[in-house]
């Protein structure tokens, strides 16, 4: 059991660290992909500092992660359609799961130096409590995944890069931006918050801001956005997988 269990994740750190490599050569690339987060940050000093800058912080990591998904669907398409490499992966000793996952680990990797900058800052501005640190980086963790496994399967159904880019742009930045990631849950329609606690970056950035003392939620809330985020990651995970699995008996 162990021996198909280890089988099932056959090369994954290997992938992992070469995508890793591959993605921190291309930091112009990811640069860009934080301006975003620079834009609304800074604004939010200018004109608010002391009562929403502690948002746009938690904001702007939870976009981060988020974001991510977008990095892997234009990298898993990249690979597939320009570089003609899925099939030469897929024939490899890699596992079709490693691959997939491997994409995603590697492109974290290459972003935890900005992470890890908002981290510091947002402790700087707003110290975290232990648990809350950590119940910071489980959500950061939880939203990696869901953005990760659905950039993996949205990527399977592009067949020319030029219409991947305005998609992919404007689905992760539409739901990691307009819903209320970066701006408190209590600024957001209320007969809408439902759907807002749904989705996972105002889920987590919701969670994370009521840890801090910053958005009450009740405890309904609260159960409501954790199972969301549990489940959303779990679904989407093991679809991802099932994916990754059919995409390689096909040949795709």
């Amino acid at each position: 059991m162990l021996a198909k269990a280890s089988g099932a994740w056959k090369g994954l750190w290997a992938f992992a660290a070469t995508e890793a490599r591959v993605q921190l050569h291309e930091y112009l690339s990811i640069a860009s992909t934080v301006f975003v987060q620079v834009i609304f940050i800074f604004f939010v000093w200018l004109l608010a500092p002391l009562s929403l800058l502690p948002f746009a912080l938690v904001g702007s990591m939870v976009f981060s992660a988020f974001v991510i998904g977008e990095r892997v669907l234009d990298e898993a398409a990249y690979i597939r359609i320009d570089h003609k490499l899925n099939e030469l992966y897929h024939a490899s000793p890699l596992s079709p799961e490693s691959y997939y996952l491997g994409m995603g680990i590697g492109v974290l990797v290459a972003y935890l130096p900005t992470l890890t900058f908002l981290g510091l800052l947002t402790e700087t501005v707003h110290p975290l409590a232990p648990l809350t640190a950590g119940l910071l980086i489980l959500v950061l963790g939880t939203v990696w995944l869901i953005a990760s496994s659905l950039g993996y399967i949205l990527s399977t159904f592009f067949r020319d890069m030029r219409a991947i880019w305005p998609y992919a742009t404007l689905l992760f930045n539409f739901f990691g931006v307009l819903p209320p990631v970066f701006y408190p849950l209590g600024l957001f329609p209320a007969g809408l918050s439902s759907l807002a606690l749904a989705l996972p970056p105002s889920a987590g950035a919701a969670l994370v801001m009521c840890a801090m003392g910053l958005e009450p939620l009740s405890s309904g809330q609260i159960l409501y956005a954790a199972l969301a985020l549990t489940i959303e990651a779990i679904a989407l995970c093991s679809l991802a997988i099932y994916w990754s699995r059919r995409s390689s008996r096909e040949g795709d």
